[in-house]
């Protein structure tokens, strides 16, 4: 369950909790019904806003809904999910996406990557998500050579890059591939117009993508040797965080270009809670007591919202050894329902899915529909 963009319960309200869930429920039902079982693996909070955005732009929200049978990671009852092409489209570039991350490790030789009877079956898998990926992105007219052309890119960019090289240099990949998806989602739609401002929104998430990763991996990287953007081009957190904000800041100008027919969750998640995951990334805001790890008395103590993940790293896991893990939390909800859980593959503290929130937000809106003084205040 990778990404940036995880909203919590409280934050999104019973409406648009069920709508983000459909969203998620169905990239994940898309993924199996279109490539296997095994391929659910790559479902992604990132990927389901592509899924969020065509609905947003096609129809009143519930008119691309079907009822999925029980899951066992929702409790074993059925539900209303998203489906048609946006799914569809969410489910392709996720593939592609979680192929570029997969070889991504192969190179590093992380854990038992290092092995080459491993690094040759995550090779092979890796390939067949891109082939699925191609076939996934043809089905609703979006080519994803220009994904894995950037992605190709990508390790090149990161070879030259050294002190004084821009980190935009190094983030412009992952740019290119965000925009190309966000304004396919216009043309599924049917809306032409929107493709131009959507895909400044795709550039601009994809930018903060690369950021966030790079701040929050930084710690890990240092430890482990490993190549960091930040770190390999002298960027400072103080510049990360400024080409952070500005991106927030053009997201939100593009989302007030772009026509929606119904853009509540799109608003919440690409305003609000973006510019959340920047906050928790760079440790600026604090988090509600009522929703700390442990006992929930950390403020109260005088702690800040960085103390809790302030442990030293612990060496990640292998391919296998985190696909092992990553099935039994699956199994278990614990991704989903726990205070707080390891990451399978990373082993960093990660938050559950539902019950962490950074509600501590004293916006005016409700849910934010029909709020307008949100999209340019820099207080939400």
């Amino acid at each position: 369950m990778f990404g940036i963009v995880k909203p919590c319960s409280h934050r999104l309200g019973e409406r648009l909790k069920a709508e983000w869930m459909a969203h998620l429920c169905g990239l994940c039902l898309a993924l199996r019904r279109d490539h296997g079982q095994f391929s659910r693996l790559v479902t992604n909070y990132d990927g389901l806003l592509i899924s969020v955005l065509t609905e947003a732009q096609a129809a009143p929200a519930g008119t691309a809904r079907r009822t999925a049978g029980p899951c066992m990671l929702r409790g074993l009852r059925t539900a209303s999910v998203a489906q048609g092409e946006g799914a569809r489209l969410a489910a392709a570039v996720s593939l592609v996406l979680a192929s570029a991350k997969m070889r991504d490790h192969v190179a590093d030789r992380d854990g038992l990557l290092a092995r080459r009877p491993v690094a040759a079956a995550a090779r092979r898998v890796a390939a067949g998500w891109d082939r699925a990926g191609a076939q996934g992105g043809a089905a609703v007219g979006f080519d994803t050579a220009v994904l894995v052309e950037a992605v190709d890119r990508q390790s090149g960019i990161e070879m030259l890059a050294g002190p004084g090289t821009p980190v935009l240099t190094v983030t412009e990949p992952t740019e290119t591939a965000t925009a190309a998806a966000f304004a396919h989602t216009a043309v599924l739609a049917g809306r032409p117009a929107n493709a131009e401002p959507l895909a400044e929104a795709g550039r601009l998430f994809g930018r903060l993508a690369h950021l966030l990763d790079a701040v929050e991996d930084r710690q890990a990287d240092a430890v482990s040797g490993a190549w960091n953007p930040l770190a390999a081009t002298g960027t400072s957190l103080a510049e990360a965080r400024r080409l952070a904000d500005d991106a927030l800041r053009g997201i939100r100008f593009a989302l007030r270009e772009t026509e929606f027919v119904e853009g509540g969750l799109v608003h919440l998640l690409l305003v609000h809670e973006l510019r959340r995951s920047v906050d928790r990334a760079f440790g600026t805001v604090p988090r509600c007591a009522a929703h700390q790890p442990g006992t929930g008395q950390a403020r109260q103590s005088g702690h800040t919202a960085s103390d809790p993940w302030a442990q030293e790293p612990k060496p990640p896991r292998g391919l296998l050894a985190g696909c092992g893990v990553f099935l039994l939390m699956c199994c278990s909800c614990k991704m989903c329902c726990a205070d707080e859980y390891e990451g399978p593959w990373s082993r960093r503290k990660r938050e559950g899915c539902y019950q962490h929130c950074d509600c501590c937000c004293d916006c005016p809106c409700d849910g934010c529909d029909g709020c307008d003084c949100c999209c340019l205040c820099d207080g939400c």
